[in-house]
């Protein structure tokens, strides 16, 4: 049986494919610089691909290396983002006594809620972050938070005001 594919299809195709076959060897050698490894510059060449697949980036690119490099570039922020946020939490595993460490299962939950919560939380300072960090999840009241972190409790009050709205925005 031959399954016949519309023009446009083939042609997409055929454009990504000389895409790759053209530039997936400098993107990958581009990656293993940035990275200083070739597994995660093979992983994320590969994910640079797919997300110009899924944006039908069909037409030519006048400079394909220079969007093939935004692409990657914001993967491999993601990457560090991610590596940071999996240090952060195994430091806090290693403090917990043996008899309350999560099972694997439970970590790896918890483990990617935290980088989608970070993910979410991108984009607001360091102080708008904490200030939503220890009032959501440590519960503090808003008077412990300002002097935890030297501002005024009206400041906490923005600050948090300011991350939820940010967090709704976000929620589809």
């Amino acid at each position: 049986m031959v399954i016949l594919m519309p023009a446009a299809k083939t042609d997409y195709h055929s454009e990504v494919h000389t895409l790759y076959r053209d530039h997936h060897g400098w993107l990958h050698g581009w990656l293993r610089h940035k990275l200083g490894n070739t597994h995660d510059a093979a992983d994320l060449a590969q994910d640079t691909f797919i997300k110009v697949m899924l944006a039908h980036v069909s037409e030519q690119l006048r400079e394909p290396r220079a969007y093939l490099a935004t692409v990657a570039n914001r993967l491999v922020l993601d990457h560090f983002r991610r590596q940071r946020v999996e240090r952060s939490y195994l430091e806090v595993l290693a403090t917990l006594p043996a008899d309350e460490v999560p099972s694997l299962e439970a970590q790896a939950v918890m483990k990617e809620a935290l980088i989608e919560i970070d993910t979410m939380l991108d984009g607001l300072g360091a102080k708008v972050k904490q200030a939503f960090i220890l009032s959501q999840f440590d519960e503090l009241p808003y008077v412990e938070i300002a002097k935890r972190l030297d501002i005024s409790v009206r400041s906490v009050n923005t600050y948090v005001a300011r991350a939820m709205a940010h967090c709704c925005l976000l929620l589809p």
